[in-house]
């Protein structure tokens, strides 16, 4: 009987063979399977396959070392399928277990590499994520290079994981990712994801806000071609770059390399940039075998502007920077790394990677009388590995990460740079693994998410300081679970849970000094001093996706415990100051529409409205207590919105603008300390004739007033203020 009534269930069969798209041969081990139905089937030695389906379906074949290819198969039919080998898709192991796939039930976007082509100027990362969902971002110097911030909902990017094909970019010490060392960083990169709230587990600095996950230039299918940029525009700004993809070389090696340079007298006074950077990378295809060699670094020289300035002074000239002519720095910072994937067996692949970064330089500061030089100098080497696999309707990612870190700080007084004040050094060491598991159920897709990670950090004192060396380690466990609902073909809801845990800075452990001695070490504490914070978010969503319109709508609940968060003051060298506030929370619900009506026209926008609360705030300068209150920086309306056009098969012109709400300059509640809500204009208009093409940026159309962050010393406040109205023209020769 049940095998009669197999048959009656059985109302089509799709028959067929697989074959390499590119030799020809036959694949056995593919997997053939309903895409929304447990079961399935498996090619045998001559590539053939036969799958019995219950209706209308999507039909998956996958086998490691080739392309995943999903057909909709809706009546009885025979195929002959063509898959494409996977050199790209093992070429980013790491980077795919990371992200997880476009179904996760996490709220992200990426910007693939024509969105960033179309967006990008020479502006740092932190100023291309300009227009993203949650977004907020400024330059010290008022335009488009120099030391560059963005925040994620509300909260700054040292608390947003950061990485790149993988490897981690945040500094351990302080978390930070100095974008300025390496100029023209987005150039080079072939998509971003960023993710919002705990995503999923990575490496290195755990996503307290959320993560953004570079990857670099896709090497395996990349034709052959070159190009140079010259770029010219406001604030005296000049770049220029010149790279070449090499495409498969004898179908076994590629390789990629690009120099840039750059100069900008910056908008406020005397906050000019000089750079220079270049990123390489190469590979060597096997038959079930990468190795890829990835370097990139740069070296910037800053005028600085890292003090915001008085309205007062604002008003009277808008370009006002409080700090002198000879406050400056000189920084590079160099990376590389070596990863092997291999494919392991039919559903299964590796991959292990080593890297390095280091770091140099110093920077002045005026104390007065006084010009102090303070130098820095840094090295990190860890190693990562992943482990992918599907198993039927099971798919697994394991990964293992693991480096040790070491960062010199010494102080000099010029002209004498060889008599140091201090040398001090910190270091620090990390341990993580994770595990994820999704289990697909027909319409419904359930994800665990598991990581450990153990860091610990060191204070090696400088010889004369009279203290002694002392340490600190923590450990986090930091899970997630949840699923994906597939409604229709159009529609998806998901939800999920997740809880991280983050370790204080050195900044925040030290209370903003650089050196512990006698004279302030009664004051800074133990290093427990800082309690780790933690993050419970709660996510839920709906995607809704057709041929012309795709929507996703978003509902968030952080909830943090300990959060260490800024206080609206700097240290006596800039940094800004942080401090535990008990409990606090950020809820809100997220929107990002996309419409193409016709092939040429794209139309975007994304909104976020949050409600934002600290439950309880003590000022240590007055002693007052504040409750309920917003945190600082952290809008509560945030909008933005583009327009692409390709008008003609050369002209294309787009037009954005975005709504930055109203935020506060202190935790106290005080609406005397701001930064007022306000709207800017972009617009770009390109003339491209196959390879070449012309392009004209014109940023803040409208010359809006536009105060990007700040602080206040509770009677004035201060602002960082964004360029008015800024031209840029960028020539590209290709061949």
């Amino acid at each position: 009987m049940s095998y009669f009534l197999a048959l009656l269930l059985a109302l089509l069969t799709v028959r067929g063979e697989v074959r390499d798209a590119v030799t020809g041969e036959p694949i056995a081990g593919v997997v053939v399977a309903s895409a929304s139905a447990p079961g399935g089937t498996m090619t045998d030695d001559a590539g053939r396959f036969a799958l019995e389906l219950t209706g209308p379906a999507r039909v998956r074949f996958a086998r490691v070392g080739y392309q995943t290819l999903e057909l909709v198969i809706a009546r009885d039919t025979t195929l002959v399928v063509s898959l494409e080998p996977a050199a790209p898709s093992l070429e980013r192991v790491t980077v795919t277990a990371l992200r997880g796939d476009a179904a996760a039930p996490i709220p992200q976007r990426t910007m693939d590499r024509a969105e960033v082509e179309r967006r990008y100027v020479g502006q740092d990362v932190p100023l291309l994520l300009t227009g993203q969902p949650s977004v907020t971002s400024y330059a010290e110097a008022g335009a488009f290079s120099n030391y560059t911030y963005f925040r994620l909902r509300g909260i700054d990017h040292t608390r947003v994981n950061i990485t790149l094909d993988g490897v981690p970019l945040n500094d351990p010490e302080d978390q930070f990712v100095y974008f300025s060392n390496f100029p023209d960083f987005g150039n080079s990169l072939e998509s971003v994801q960023i993710q919002r709230g705990v995503g999923t587990s990575s490496y290195g600095t755990a996503a307290y806000a959320g993560a953004i996950n570079f990857q670099s230039m896709a090497l395996a299918s990349a034709e052959r071609r070159g190009e140079v940029q010259l770029g010219r525009g406001s604030f005296g700004t000049t770049r220029g770059s010149a790279e070449w993809m090499s495409g498969r070389v004898s179908d076994r090696f590629a390789g990629y390399a690009r120099a840039s340079a750059h100069r900008t007298e910056g908008y406020r006074h005397h906050s000019g940039n000089t750079g220079q950077s270049y990123f390489a990378n190469g590979a060597y295809f096997g038959a079930r075998d990468i190795l890829k060699i990835t370097a990139f670094g740069g070296r910037s020289r800053n005028e600085l502007a890292y003090l915001a300035a008085p309205l007062p002074d604002l008003e009277r000239d808008p370009r006002t920077n409080p700090l002198g002519e000879d406050e400056r720095d000189d920084f590079q910072q160099h990376f590389a790394s070596a990863s092997w994937t291999r494919a392991l067996g039919e559903q299964a692949a590796m991959q292990a990677t080593a890297y390095t970064i280091w770091a140099s330089g110093d920077y002045d500061v005026r104390i007065a009388p006084d010009l102090y030089n303070f130098q820095l100098a840094s090295r990190v080497t860890g190693a990562l590995a992943t482990w992918s696999a599907r198993l039927g309707a099971f798919d697994l990612d394991v990964g293992a990460h693991a480096n040790a870190y070491h960062r010199d700080h010494a102080l000099a007084i010029r002209p004498d740079l060889e008599a140091l004040v201090y040398h001090n050094t910190g270091r620090k060491r990390e341990q993580s693994a994770f595990a994820k598991a999704v289990l697909s159920l027909g319409d419904v897709t359930l994800y665990g998410d598991l990581q450990l990670r153990h860091p610990e950090f060191e204070y090696v004192p400088s010889a004369e300081s009279g203290v002694g060396g002392t340490s600190i380690a923590w450990t986090f466990v930091n899970p997630k679970v949840g699923l994906t609902w597939e409604l229709s073909r159009q529609a998806t809801v998901y939800a999920s849970y997740g809880s991280n845990g983050r370790e204080p800075t050195r900044n925040d452990m030290f209370a903003g000094f650089d050196n512990v001695d006698t004279t302030n070490v009664d004051f800074v504490g133990p290093l427990s001093r800082v309690r780790p914070e933690r993050v419970y978010d709660g996510e839920a969503g709906v995607r809704w996706r057709t041929t012309s319109l795709t929507a996703n709508v978003n509902v968030f609940d952080m909830r943090f415990r300990n959060e260490i968060t800024p206080v609206g003051e700097l240290s006596y060298i800039g940094l800004p100051l942080r401090k535990n506030v008990r409990s606090s929370y950020r809820r809100g619900i997220e929107a990002d529409v996309t419409w193409r009506p016709i092939p040429s026209l794209t139309a975007a926008a994304n909104a976020t409205f949050s409600r934002n609360r600290i439950a309880e705030y003590t000022d240590d300068g007055s002693g007052a207590t504040y409750r309920d209150v917003e945190p600082l920086l952290t809008p509560a309306v945030l909008l933005n919105h583009a327009l692409d056009w390709q008008m003609t098969s050369a002209l294309s012109m787009s037009v954005g603008g975005r709504y930055v709400g109203r935020s506060f300059l202190a935790n106290t509640g005080d609406r005397a300390f701001t930064t007022p809500a306000a709207y800017l204009a972009d617009a770009g208009l390109a003339w491209r004739r196959g390879r070449h093409e012309l392009a004209l940026h014109v940023m803040n159309v409208g010359s809006a007033r536009f105060y990007a962050a700040g602080y206040t010393d509770g009677t004035t406040p201060y602002y960082f203020v964004t360029a008015p109205r800024a031209i840029f023209l960028t020539a590209t020769v290709g061949f």
